[in-house]
C-alpha cells in the first residue's frame, strides 16, 4: 500500500538574529532556548561504532523506498548518544565589538545629541524665543519711545548746564549723577538721577529737548546702553525669565550646552551624508517623510553651527556659574577691561562705577555716589576738552559728589559705536588728568566686548539685528523639526501603550578604545567643573541611562 506524502510546512518568517537561531534548533530536534546560542557535541557510545549520517526523512518530493525484511530497528545500544552542551557565551549575552576611534567618538556625538537634544532643548528653544525679541528691541523701543527719544525742535543746542538746570527743576529731590547729551539734531539730552526707588542699574533720566531745554518727559533707564522699561523687560526675560537668580540656570544650561549640541550634530551629519556638497549644504526636497525631515534638520544646523558656537560662548559669560569662573580667568590673564583713574592727583583713589562689558544684562552700573546740582556749571567746559581730545561719539559724563574726584566721560556703548574711550577731565582747571584709548585695551578685553556687543545686536546697527533674528528663526527650525523627527522614530506597531523615539544603543564609552575613552573621561570632568550646571545635568543623563538600561536588562531576564 502506497505510504501517504508528507506536506511540507513553510519556513517561518525570519526577522531577527534569534528568530533564526531557534529554526535552526527546530530542524536539529533541539529544545527551544530562545536566542541563546546552543551547540550539539555527539559522543559515541562505549563498544560501539561511530555514528552513521542522519537519513532524511522521508518527503513527496523524495519517497522512502518500501522497507524490506532485511530492515529492522536500530539498536538502541549502538546508537550514539546525543547530548546537548550550552554554547560558551550562552551564560551572558555576546559581548558587541569594540570601536575603533572614529566610530566611537561618532557613536558618543549621536548619544549625546540625543539625549540632549530632547531633554535640554526645551530651554534652547526657549531663549531662541527670547533672542528673537531681543535682537529687534532697540528697533521696537525707537518706535514706540519716540516722543521720549526724539523731539521735532530745530536750531542750536543750549548750554549743557541748562539743559541739566531743566533736568533738575523736573526731579528737584533726587541726586544728579550724569548727563548723556544729545549726539544728532532731533535727539533728546538725558539728564539722570539716582533713585533709591528703583532696582540694581536702574536710573531715573529726565528727557530734555536740546534745543529749547525744557523737559519732554522722564523714565527709567536700565544698564550702561540706557534701555527703557520694554526693552529691559525684553532682556530680564531672555536672562533669567523674570525669575531672578534661579531662572538664570535656564539660560545657562542652554548656552551650556547649545555647542555640545551642535558640534554632535556636525559630526552625525558629515557622518550620514555622503555625495556633492549640495547634499551637504542643500535639503533633499526629493525626500518624504523622516528623511526629509532630517535632511532639513541638518542643514539648516550645519549653515548656523559658527552663530551658534559664538553665541553658546558669549552667553556662557553672562551665567550664574560659569560665568564666575570666566570672570576669574579672565581676570587671571588680564583680559579685564581697564578703567579710567578718576583721582585727582593728590587725592585718594575713589571707587570708581566701572560697567564692564556685561552692565547691560547684569547691572554693572555700579553705585554711583549721588551729587547736588552745584557743579553743573563744570559740565560745559569738560564736555568741550573731551570733544577736543576727539570722543566724538555718544558719550556719558559722570558728574562727581567730592571735590577730590575728575569728570568722567566716556563713550557710550550704542549700536554703531566700535570704541569705549574714556578721559577724566578736573572740572575746576579743565587739566586732562587721565585718558584711556580703546586702542590701548588689551586684545582678548577689546574682543571680549566686540562679542557682547555682537550677541547684543548692537554692533553694527540693524544688520546685525537681522542677522541673529533670522539665527533665531533658523534654530527655532532646528529645534522643531529635531523634535518632528523623533516623534516619527517611535515605534507604531503593537506598542499597546504611548512610544516615542528609541535612543541610540548603549555602551558608546565602554566599547570605545583606551585612547579616546580616557581623555573623554577627563575632558567631561574638566568641562563639568568649570560649567556647573552642564556638569550635573550629564551626570543626572549618566544616571538615568544606567537606571533605565538596569530596568531592561532585569525585564529581559525575566522573559527568558
Amino acid at each position: 500500500m502506497a505510504r501517504p506524502a508528507l506536506s511540507r510546512q513553510p519556513p517561518p518568517a525570519v526577522n531577527s538574529a534569534g528568530g533564526r537561531a531557534r529554526i535552526r534548533a527546530q530542524r536539529c530536534g533541539c529544545p527551544r532556548t530562545g536566542a541563546l546560542p546552543v551547540s550539539i557535541t555527539e559522543v559515541p557510545a562505549t563498544g560501539t561504532e561511530p555514528a552513521q549520517p542522519e537519513k532524511s526523512p522521508p518527503s513527496a518530493a523524495h519517497p522512502s523506498p518500501p522497507e524490506t525484511a532485511e530492515q529492522s530497528p536500530p539498536d538502541p545500544a549502538a546508537a550514539p548518544a546525543a547530548t546537548l552542551t550550552a554554547h560558551p557565551d550562552a551564560s551572558e549575552p555576546p559581548r558587541p565589538p569594540r570601536f575603533g576611534g572614529t566610530r566611537a567618538v561618532q557613536a558618543l556625538a549621536m548619544r549625546l545629541h540625543f539625549y540632549a537634544g530632547v531633554f535640554v532643548a526645551p530651554f534652547i528653544l526657549i531663549a531662541a524665543v527670547t533672542g528673537a525679541l531681543y535682537a529687534v528691541a532697540p528697533s521696537i523701543e525707537s518706535v514706540v519711545n519716540r516722543d521720549l527719544l526724539h523731539v521735532d525742535s530745530t536750531g542750536p543746542a543750549r548750554p549743557l548746564s541748562e539743559q541739566i538746570a531743566a533736568g533738575v527743576a523736573a526731579e528737584p529731590a533726587l541726586a544728579l549723577v550724569a548727563v548723556d547729551p544729545a549726539q544728532r539734531s532731533g535727539d533728546t539730552t538725558r539728564v539722570i538721577f539716582a533713585d533709591p526707588s528703583l532696582g540694581a542699574s536702574e536710573r531715573r533720566a529726565v528727557f530734555i529737548d536740546p534745543a529749547t531745554a525744557t523737559a519732554v518727559g522722564d523714565s527709567v533707564v536700565y544698564g550702561s546702553t540706557g534701555a527703557l522699561p520694554l526693552r529691559t523687560w525684553i532682556d530680564v526675560l531672555h536672562r533669567n525669565l523674570h525669575l531672578g537668580d534661579f531662572g538664570r540656570l535656564y539660560s545657562e544650561a542652554a548656552a551650556s550646552w547649545m555647542w555640545i549640541i551642535a558640534l554632535a550634530g556636525v559630526v552625525m551629519w558629515l557622518r550620514r551624508s555622503r555625495g556633492p556638497a549640495r547634499r551637504l549644504l542643500w535639503p533633499d526636497r526629493t525626500m518624504r517623510g523622516r528623511p526629509r525631515t532630517m535632511s532639513l534638520h541638518a542643514t539648516v544646523g550645519l549653515w548656523i553651527v559658527l552663530p551658534l558656537l559664538f553665541l553658546s560662548a558669549t552667553g556662557m559669560t553672562w551665567s550664574l556659574h560659569a560665568g564666575e569662573h570666566i570672570a576669574s580667568l579672565r581676570q587671571h590673564l588680564n583680559w579685564t577691561s581697564p578703567v579710567v583713574d578718576a583721582a585727582l592727583p593728590g587725592a585718594p583713589t575713589p571707587s570708581m562705577p566701572a560697567a564692564g562689558e556685561h552692565a547691560e544684562h547684569t547691572g554693572g552700573h555700579g553705585m554711583t555716589m549721588p551729587v547736588s546740582a552745584d557743579r553743573a556749571a563744570e559740565v560745559d567746559k569738560v564736555f568741550a576738552v573731551a570733544r577736543g581730545h576727539g570722543l566724538e561719539g555718544p558719550v556719558e559724563i559722570s558728574i562727581p559728589a567730592a571735590d577730590t574726584t575728575a569728570f568722567t566721560v566716556k563713550e557710550r556703548r550704542l549700536s554703531g559705536v566700535y570704541t569705549q574711550d574714556a578721559i577724566a577731565v578736573d572740572g575746576k582747571t579743565g587739566d586732562v588728568t587721565d585718558i584711556l584709548r580703546y586702542a590701548d585695551w588689551p586684545l582678548m578685553a577689546k574682543l571680549a566686548n566686540w562679542g557682547i556687543q555682537l550677541h547684543m545686536g548692537m554692533l553694527f546697527g540693524l544688520a546685525n539685528q537681522l542677522l541673529l533674528l533670522a539665527t533665531m528663526i533658523a534654530l527655532i527650525t532646528v529645534i522643531v523639526r529635531g523634535y518632528l523627527m523623533w516623534w516619527r522614530r517611535r515605534p507604531t506597531r503593537n506598542t499597546g501603550r504611548f512610544a516615542v523615539g528609541r535612543a541610540p544603543a548603549r555602551g558608546t564609552l565602554r566599547r570605545a578604545p583606551l585612547w579616546v575613552g580616557v581623555p573623554l573621561v577627563a575632558l567631561t570632568v574638566a568641562i563639568g567643573w568649570f560649567a556647573p550646571v552642564l556638569g550635573v545635568s550629564l551626570l543626572a543623563f549618566l544616571i538615568v541611562d544606567i537606571v533605565l538600561g538596569l530596568i531592561q536588562r532585569r525585564r529581559r531576564g525575566a522573559v527568558t
